[in-house]
């Protein structure tokens, strides 16, 4: 019944992906192909092999340890500070840690681990895919660098880009998340999934956007990483991580209280009026959905409610209000609507793509305006065939 509810599901979302496609003749099928391919082996091997799973605990161990050194910078500015009930706050325990990831990412960029090591991905991708190199190698560089960052890298190609190229490369960035929070979300949902589902948002990204806006590889185009590295010497590269960090942990803070602030007057709002409140609603609707990814009937409604909210604010809303109702779900559905919430994909990022664009190119971001309902929608398509593969070896 799991693998026919996958097949259902791959088959819906290819349908939908065909069906929105403007150019359905020069859809790249052997892409398509061999990007689910990749899909299922580094799924099956991360979550249902010996290895895979040394190698993920391995790395969380990495990740866990790396946030203990976070933490012990925290301590030393915040120490003591907790509230009445004896809990520290959210913006210290978990949002700060990003400073001191993104230091960490501004060191290896300085250093040109990262640029290097995305170039030769990318490129691998290209290669055995068909799919442009640009747009491959942004796609990559948003999973470390976020929907921003990735953006960034080629902003050189972006003015020269047409409106399908464009598309993939927006779309893609949008279904990818930095490299930075990772390890905030790690402390509200299971980590194993938030590493499975980084590398098969790179695929699933790549594998929905260029379905709907086919794009042909230009042979001449080439990627340079000095684009990519803009710090003079490695304090310099330290001080702008570090500062960088904080202005990430304060626009998040800054999110969260806005969207949860309205999300309870709109609860109070819809109750009052009619009822219910708006994860309910929103967990009618996308019910059928978290079925077709795998989740149990009788959890799709809180899955489907717990989607809804990222989608309509960001991540880190819907993974707090999920970390609450784990405990009284199974494992299958944990591990889905996990793999699920972790990417942009989310109204704010519209306009936050849509603004870097603009800071690269103003004619190219008017196109991504005309087409942001349809990034959001399509990035999200990508984000359920992430979490359906996940829950298929889960």
């Amino acid at each position: 019944m799991t693998y026919l509810i996958a097949i259902l599901s791959f088959a819906v979302l290819v349908g939908v992906a065909y069906l929105l496609s403007n150019d359905k003749k020069n859809i790249n099928w052997r892409a398509v192909g061999i990007l689910f391919a990749g899909q299922l082996a580094i799924a099956g091997f991360m979550l249902n092999t010996t290895i895979g799973q040394t190698i993920v605990k391995s790395f969380t161990g990495f990740l866990a340890k790396v946030m203990t050194f976070g933490n012990n910078g925290i301590a030393f500015v915040f120490g003591g500070l907790k509230f009445e009930d004896n809990t520290v706050p959210f913006f210290i325990s978990v949002l700060l840690l990003i400073v001191f990831t993104s230091t960490l990412l501004a060191v290896l960029n300085y250093t040109r681990i990262l640029p290097l090591g995305i170039k030769y991905l990318g490129g691998f991708l290209s290669k055995v895919t068909g799919l442009p190199v640009v747009e491959s190698f942004s796609t990559v560089a948003s999973a470390i660098f976020g929907d921003t960052g990735g953006l960034l890298a080629v902003k050189n190609h972006i003015p020269k880009m047409d409106k399908n190229r464009l598309f993939i490369a927006t779309t893609a960035s949008m279904t990818s998340v930095s490299a930075s929070i990772v390890a905030s979300y790690m402390t509200m949902i299971p980590a194993e999934y938030v590493l499975v589902a980084i590398p098969l948002n790179i695929l699933s990204g790549l594998l929905v956007a260029s379905m709907v806006a086919p794009a042909k590889k230009d042979k001449d185009e080439k990627i340079d990483i000095k684009d990519m590295v803009t710090d003079k010497s490695l304090f310099e590269a330290i001080s702008n991580g570090a500062l960088d960090g904080m202005k990430v942990a304060a626009i998040v803070g800054a999110m969260l209280i806005a969207y949860i602030a309205l999300i309870d007057m709109v609860n109070f709002a819809l109750t009052g009026i009619i009822g219910t409140d708006l994860n309910t609603i929103l967990g009618y609707i996308l019910a059928p959905v978290a079925f077709l990814m795998g989740v149990p009937w009788s959890e799709a409604l809180t899955a489907g409610a717990t989607m809804g909210t990222k989608i309509i604010s960001n991540e880190f809303v819907a993974m707090l209000g999920f970390k609450d109702v784990i405990p009284n779900l199974s494992e299958k559905t944990v591990a889905v609507v996990s793999a699920f919430l972790v990417s942009f994909a989310n109204f704010s990022s519209i306009g936050i793509i849509s603004g870097t664009v603009q800071a690269i190119d103003s004619k190219q971001a008017g196109v991504v305006s005309k087409f942001g309902l349809k990034m959001l929608f399509v990035a999200t398509m990508a984000s359920v065939l992430t979490a359906t593969i996940v829950g298929l070896f889960s």
